[in-house]
């Protein structure tokens, strides 16, 4: 899924008659799509860290449900998985 904007909303100042004040001349704002990106990339910083940092998957966990399905321990419902698969592809 693709999001695009116009670029960073305007925030008009609390104080009044501020909002009517002409922007000062030496402060020209960086283009709207590379603040975007800035704020976006250190927004996300974090949570993309933690990401990272784990695992694709975890193989113990599947190990453990390969033994109990092999087993007979844990149910499997092939229709189940069928409906399931066909309703994640629209197919429902």
């Amino acid at each position: 899924m693709k999001i695009t904007g116009t670029g960073a909303p305007s925030m008009a100042p609390a104080i009044g008659g501020a909002a009517n004040a002409p922007a000062p001349a030496a402060a020209a704002p960086a283009p709207a799509a590379e603040t975007g990106a800035v704020l976006q990339s250190e927004v996300l910083k974090p949570a993309a860290k933690a990401l990272a940092a784990l695992p694709d998957f975890d193989a113990a966990r599947v190990a453990e449900l390969r033994d109990a399905l092999a087993k007979g321990e844990l149910p499997f419902d092939a229709s189940r998985l069928a409906g399931l698969i066909q309703r994640f592809h629209g197919g429902r």
